[in-house]
């Protein structure tokens, strides 16, 4: 007998029923208990008014069931395993014990080549020649704040296609009709029946946020229409800007790519013909008769942007998905499946994943990337069958390194350590030349160095010099300005990895040292923060080097930049020394955490 119950608390009231009272003899009988999205409810805290940590309803009543039952085996199923490990041992509450829920052992499921996940999101879009680099487009916290409610000291409603405060939102729409009208062109080039195409927005919870941004997108699709007959030119150029957007990738992919008129006239046709139906889905009962026959979201349209909040979130599919716009903050991911927020892991065509986009702040970026190596890092431990799993470390307030109770750390403030893995500060400001020129911290920098390392060959030095180098640099950026360096965990990583593994040169780490470079602070194209320093171009590069000698050792590559003032770099006129630790081929698997939970 199977018995298919959703996680409410007033259904798991019938289950209970049905198995303690109704049908007693049920109860003796042998159970698999299989919990899906198993970190989900089932196993989480929330936090009261008063700060007191309680445990969910549902986890109590799944609890109770499985405590209740004669014979149970507890089966959890999930994407994502790691909150199932970050659990104490013994769960008393309100003087309330609860069953251990931790898993006694995992089975991987296979991941097939054709699925694109955090590896593609996260790890290929680092590499500057993949159609992945162009895949995240940032937008501004300013700019969610504009889409949270009315308030015309911040957009006049009629302004929706000039306002500055909402260019990311503009661009995504825009965006989203061109990748998805150059698809259906290469659809009809083909004879292939035409598909249709989706996106999500979704920052924000509350209704009332997701009635603002419907009148919004609706106001933009109205506006759109209007300029075909009175702004030609402006149509033009919003068009021109998404075209050449979406050109970049294609031709990346080396794919078909129509010219700009042939797109222009599509894109016109698509907004004439009212191809761009435009959804609010925040309520169960919205969601049933939206529905299709299989459980995915209807597509009733060639083009369907869908506004809503945490109903999007999980258990249901949207097909054919090329654009998330998403902007929920990350404090409330620490307990949550962040990842599959976004809607868009999945069997993906590889033509589709070239006109995809993804919008969200850089913060929330960074914490999902850091949910995904540290989601990967717990994968490879399973599938090592490591007895020691993934190590937690942290600084004491002796400021010696020590192991960390895993359910205590907040997931904002890790940073994973896994082979060749590169941590940088990225999206800093210096000081002032005048600032740094007083304080000299620089030229200490460079006289240290040429005494260290001599040429352009690696060279291993001491842990304590490397802590030195370290201090200087960091005296030289403004914590006021761009954003903050974790230099705690930049060093204690190094410090961690200098002393751990087995038949390594202990407290040594290799140096390398390259002069004489001006990078610029932002990508021109993208606006995002460089956070390649160590990449220059050609099969030499300091990344390349640092894999090739990281066998046990760190490696720390020094760059020394330039910090032209000029605006096209971005910065104040001061050199300055940007450190990339590499971590070696040999490194643990280990989580070190700066913030932990009390």
């Amino acid at each position: 007998m199977i018995l298919v119950v959703k996680k409410e608390k007033h259904n798991l009231h019938r289950l209970k029923k049905a198995l303690f009272e109704t049908y007693p003899e049920l109860a003796e009988k042998r159970v698999l208990f299989i919990d899906d999205e198993a970190d989900f409810a089932s196993i989480g805290f929330s936090k009261t008014k008063n700060e007191i940590y309680e445990m969910n309803v549902l986890a109590g009543e799944i609890d109770e069931i499985r405590s209740r039952l004669n014979q149970c085996d507890f089966l959890q199923v999930t994407a994502t395993p790691y909150s199932l490990y970050l659990q104490p041992e013994h769960i008393k509450l309100k003087g309330a014990v609860f069953q251990p829920i931790k898993p006694v052992f995992t089975e991987l499921v296979p991941v097939p080549a054709e699925y694109i996940g955090g590896d593609y999101y996260f790890d290929e879009s680092e590499k500057k020649d993949t159609i992945a680099s162009l895949l995240y487009e940032p937008i501004s916290s300013d700019e969610l704040l504009v889409l949270k409610k009315p308030d015309r000291r911040r957009l006049k409603i009629e302004d929706v296609l000039t306002n500055r405060k909402i260019h990311s939102l503009r661009s995504a729409v825009l965006n989203f009709i061109t990748g998805g009208m150059i698809r259906r062109m290469k659809h009809e080039r083909n004879g292939e029946r035409l598909k249709k195409y989706s996106f999500v927005i979704h920052t924000s919870q509350t209704k009332s946020a997701h009635e603002w941004q419907e009148v919004v997108v609706q106001e933009m699709k109205r506006r759109l229409s209007i300029l075909l007959a009175n702004d030609p030119i402006l149509m033009t150029d919003l068009i021109q800007e998404a075209y050449d957007n979406i050109k970049n990738s294609l031709l990346k992919l080396e794919s078909y790519v129509p010219g700009f008129e042939e797109v222009k006239y599509e894109v016109i046709q698509a907004i004439g013909k009212d191809h761009l139906l435009i959804t609010k889905v925040n309520s169960e009962k919205e969601m049933s008769a939206l529905l299709d026959e299989s459980g995915q979201l209807k597509l009733r349209a060639p083009l369907n942007i869908f506004i809503g909040g945490q109903i999007l979130d999980r258990g249901i599919t949207i097909g054919n998905l090329i654009g998330f716009y998403y902007g929920r903050h990350p404090k409330t991911y620490q307990q949550d499946t962040v990842l599959q927020h976004s809607r868009m892991f999945g069997y993906r065509q590889l033509e589709d994943l070239a006109v995809t986009r993804f919008y969200t702040t850089e913060e929330i970026y960074n914490v999902m990337n850091t949910i995904h190596e540290f989601d990967t890092a717990l994968r490879h431990a399973i599938e090592k069958s490591n007895d020691q799993g993934v190590v937690f470390i942290q600084k004491d307030a002796g400021n010696q390194l020590i192991p960390c109770s895993p359910n205590k750390i907040v997931l904002s403030k890790v940073t994973t350590l896994k082979p060749f893995k590169r941590l940088l500060p990225v999206g800093f400001q210096t000081g002032y030349k005048s600032y740094i020129s007083k304080t000299v911290q620089v030229q200490e920098i460079d006289q240290l160095l040429d005494k260290l390392v001599s040429g352009r060959e690696p060279v291993l030095i001491d842990l304590k010099d490397a802590a030195v180098i370290i201090e200087k640099i960091q005296d030289t950026f403004d914590p006021e300005a761009g954003k903050p360096w974790d230099v705690n965990a930049f060093f204690s990583s190094l410090e961690y990895l200098s002393k751990s593994i087995p038949g390594q040169e202990p407290e040594k780490v290799w140096c390398i040292v390259r002069k004489n470079r001006n990078i610029s602070r932002v990508r021109q194209r993208t606006g995002r923060f460089e956070d390649a320093p160590d990449t220059s171009s050609g099969i030499n590069n300091e990344f390349n080097t640092a894999k090739r000698i990281a066998d046990k050792n760190p490696v720390l590559i020094l760059t020394s930049q330039e910090g032209s003032a000029d605006p096209n770099k971005g910065w104040r006129g001061a050199p300055f020394w940007w450190p990339v630790l590499v971590t070696p081929r040999q490194t643990p698997t280990a989580i070190f955490t700066s913030g932990t939970e009390e």
